[in-house]
């Protein structure tokens, strides 16, 4: 089988990531995150409709009842409506009752039956709670990092170690960046896909640095960038298939979980597939970069070695 030539791509890969990654940050600089209730503090408020339901008149509803900044969107089912508002000062309880006679008075719905309105959950935090979330939720990512750097340093050198965790910050700055381009809600649930992306990313970058350290030691001839598309091409067949392996469970989670962890699969599809991309070209473009040689991987023995009889 024709060895592919993935190095000879380098530099096409290295334009198409930084395009990708600036594209992200801009727009996190600029449309910024649509975090959850989790991060932002607030109410967040579930009701169930006995047929299908249009929006519209539930925000018109709400906006009567004096929730004028209330963010009224489809929870799965046409006929489930998820409410968020921002932090008030009543506690949940009294909120969620007014909120349900205002839905049950109003009368919305297909066969306009009032009455008709359920209750299905009502979750408050706090926005001192919401700001420390987000602060240690960042604060989660970097220490991860961290250990991630520790780790690869110790387990090879100090070059596979910042293409490993080059690798991870176009990972997560990727996955991050989508969300705010397609507007998808931030929440605990995403920061723990995103959390499991770093480890999954990880794992793939150590297979091919395995074998790349393992061909720097055994091949004679070759230039670094040989040796790099031989270990790849060696290691593409254990990468496809365990990214499709996991890709067609996350497709499955996306289409029958349900609406609860649809932004958990939708980071970990992300993340799985710019993680595969990542340990191919990012990780070994660092390598390159940094000038590993086959002098890196000579064993240096101790100078007073006492000598055979």
């Amino acid at each position: 089988m024709k060895e592919l030539d993935f190095m000879g791509k380098r530099k096409i890969a290295i334009a198409f990531s930084l395009l990708v990654i600036f594209i992200s940050i801009g727009s996190m600089l600029f449309r910024g995150m649509a975090l959850g209730v989790d991060f932002t503090g607030g109410t967040l408020i579930e009701v169930a409709y006995k047929e299908a339901v249009e929006l519209r008149p539930v925000r018109n509803l709400l906006e009567e009842a004096g929730f004028e900044d209330a963010i009224v969107q489809h929870f799965g089912e046409s006929s489930e409506v998820l409410v968020r508002l921002p932090p008030q000062e009543k506690d949940k309880d009294k909120i969620g009752r007014q909120i349900l006679q205002a839905l049950n008075e109003g009368g919305v719905g297909v066969t306009g039956e009032g009455g008709s309105v359920e209750l299905r959950r009502i979750e408050f935090v706090g926005p001192q709670v919401g700001d420390e979330l987000r602060d240690q939720s960042g604060l989660a990512m970097m220490v991860a990092m961290g250990f991630m750097l520790v780790y690869v340093g110790f387990r090879f050198q100090l070059k596979f170690a910042i293409g490993a965790v080059t690798a991870l910050f176009h990972d997560v700055i990727i996955v991050l960046g989508a969300f705010s381009l397609l507007g998808l809600q931030f929440d605990l649930t995403v920061l723990a896909a995103v959390l499991a992306v770093i480890g999954y990313s990880l794992n793939d970058t150590i297979v091919v640095s395995d074998r790349i350290r393992e061909n720097f030691r055994k091949l004679r001839k070759g230039s670094p960038e040989d040796i790099i598309n031989a270990s790849l091409n060696q290691t593409l067949g254990r990468t496809l298939v365990t990214s499709l392996t996991t890709l067609l469970v996350l497709a499955a989670l996306f289409v029958f979980g349900g609406e609860l962890i649809k932004g958990f699969s939708v980071a970990l599809i992300i993340g799985v597939t710019v993680g595969t991309y990542s340990s191919i070209y990012v990780a070994s473009n660092v390598l390159l970069a940094m000038g590993i040689c086959k002098e890196d991987f000579i064993e240096v023995l101790p100078e007073n070695v006492d000598e055979m009889p």
